[in-house]
């Protein structure tokens, strides 16, 4: 059984992807065992140029497995499709934007040492080192709509919402968590079944913040750090725009429409 599983979803992006890799190998103890698992939803062909030279890439890393779905199956299918092989004590959501600067994997295996900790998120950060608002209270279609047209209009509820009110400093329970980078219990992900597949894309990591907290604690971890790049797709393009109002109506079907 490894320390570690990583799962990763490539949608072309795949110079982030070896980024990622050569991170996680690079700052990660030897004596933390892992299994990367590269889930690519491209649906480009073997012989693809670029997909070639990704493949030589990840062949460097022995700790990698590439797996090729055929199709896009969205973001929660891609972290599903290797599931039921996880073997390991803790489980890794990895988004392919991230970089790791620090041994951040070991520090995360102390933190979980505390069983009451079902999933955890570390401290986010940009390229510059200044923290990202992925930490949120209870999503709200009031906050949902503040966030995506008007936060400058409602600072203060935004502010509240993304939880500018707390001390990042120290260790605590969080509703919900943006799933760039989310460490959860291997144990705990299966018997939850993994992502709700009925989000193609956005809203699935709330959904399963939400599933974590109704059986244990989603905490933030502030004692690591990772950089998140957050290119932030859906508020450029129209049709992501669209998938995420999608994936916000499943979310409330689900959960209740619960305005403020």
């Amino acid at each position: 059984m490894f320390d570690f599983t990583i799962v990763i979803v490539a949608y072309h992006n795949y110079q982030d992807i070896v980024n990622a890799v050569k991170t996680v190998d690079c700052f990660t103890a030897k004596e933390i065992s892992k299994k990367l698992y590269v889930i690519d939803n491209s649906c480009l062909e073997p012989t693809a140029p670029e997909k070639l030279a990704f493949l030589k890439k990840l062949s460097e890393y022995s700790f990698v497995e590439y797996r090729d779905t055929g199709k896009n199956l969205g973001f929660g299918g891609g972290h599903n499709y290797v599931m039921q092989e996880l073997d390991s004590q803790l489980h890794i959501i990895m988004n392919p934007d991230i970089l790791l600067t620090e041994d951040s994997l070991f520090q995360i295996r102390e933190f979980m040492k505390d069983e009451s900790i079902g999933m955890c998120v570390p401290r986010l950060t940009d390229e510059a080192g200044e923290m990202q608002l992925v930490y949120r209270r209870e999503i709200t279609l009031f906050d949902m709509f503040v966030r995506m047209f008007c936060k400058n209009v409602f600072k203060k509820r935004f502010a509240y919402h993304t939880m500018q009110d707390c001390d990042f400093s120290s260790p605590m329970n969080v509703p919900f968590a943006q799933g760039s980078f989310l460490v959860i219990r291997t144990a705990l992900y299966k018997e939850l079944g993994g992502f709700d597949e009925r989000y193609f894309m956005y809203m699935e990591d709330a959904d399963l913040c939400r599933r974590v907290n109704q059986v244990s604690r989603l905490v933030y971890d502030p004692y690591t750090s990772v950089i998140h790049k957050w290119e932030k797709g859906s508020h450029k393009n129209k049709r992501l725009f669209q998938i995420h109002a999608q994936s916000m109506f499943s979310y409330f079907r689900k959960w209740g429409w619960k305005f403020f």
